[in-house]
């Protein structure tokens, strides 16, 4: 029988930030795992994730000082998205989600999937969860996805940015790049898929989550060694950066953070207050359409 990894579980400790964000600010990237006896696991997964269920995540932005989230639907829960659906249900428009699809999904499927909150769907290019989705697939998900205005989301390796740099440039509808393209800062901020994550930004249609510092760093909490590529980034594309949490941090291997110390990287980010409305505020406002 194969075995399945079981992955950390968060930090249960989750200290008050220093740092405040504004009103309505958001969470561009977090998960909502089970609980399993009532959103179960697919059976093929390559992870099973600790519960991290809708109570604890509110309990999380609390602390943070966050009020709007993107539940972006992980592997684990394969193609069924009722997990975030229902929490996005609950919010009072104060979340949207990013679903997983596939060819089995009728239009009906996809219609029902837009008026639940989706705006988006996201496909994994990373070794351990998979690797390369199929191509062919993928074009023809993506065209569907572009009938309802969505954007798509692209989990890659930072080697996949080489690999995919023709691709990004095709593309017919907005796509965001995952965790600052797990770009390793022992690698420096000269290393090539990182100058490839640059051009990409600067591509009117590119959006980047400068999250997962956790996931780059090379010199373990508080992870301040990601901020000079989030600074690099913000500084191409300020109107296209999203922040997130990358809450309960699924597959993390060595450090587990506290996601308090994740909020406090803001201000080193971006020390300016009107660009951290800008990041935390405006463009998850513009992208994602809040109504709560």
């Amino acid at each position: 029988m194969r075995e399945i990894p079981v992955c950390m579980a968060p930090d249960a400790n989750t200290r008050t930030p220093k740092f405040r964000p504004p009103p309505g600010a958001c969470d561009a990237h977090c998960h909502i795992f089970g609980p399993g006896d009532k959103y179960p696991y697919a059976a093929d997964r390559s992870y099973t994730p600790p519960d991290a269920p809708l109570e604890r995540f509110v309990q999380l932005q609390k602390t943070l000082g966050l009020t709007r989230a993107v539940l972006v639907n992980a592997s684990c829960h394969g193609v069924d998205n009722t997990v975030i659906l229902d929490a996005i249900a609950a919010s009072g428009g104060r979340y949207r989600g990013v679903a997983n699809v596939d060819e089995s999904f009728t239009d009906k499927d996809f219609e029902n999937l837009h008026a639940g909150g989706i705006r988006g769907i996201r496909f994994n290019f990373v070794r351990h969860l998979g690797g390369t989705p199929d191509m062919d697939e993928f074009q023809r998900l993506v065209a569907r996805a572009a009938d309802f205005d969505w954007h798509v989301v692209l989990h890659f390796d930072a080697i996949d940015l080489l690999e995919f740099d023709d691709m990004l440039r095709t593309l017919p509808v907005p796509f965001i790049i995952d965790h600052m393209g797990r770009v390793p800062t022992k690698d420096g901020l000269d290393q090539e898929p990182f100058k490839v994550l640059l051009n990409a930004a600067r591509m009117d249609n590119c959006w980047v989550k400068i999250c997962g510092a956790e996931r780059i760093s090379s010199q373990g909490p508080p992870f301040t060694d990601a901020v000079p590529f989030g600074q690099a980034l913000l500084e191409v594309a300020p109107d296209r950066i999203l922040w997130g949490t990358d809450w309960p941090h699924p597959n993390i291997k060595k450090y587990m953070p506290n996601d308090g110390d994740l909020v406090d990287l803001i201000p080193l980010f971006m020390p300016d207050a009107k660009l951290q409305r800008k990041v935390l505020v405006d463009n998850p406002h513009r992208l994602y359409g809040f109504t709560g």
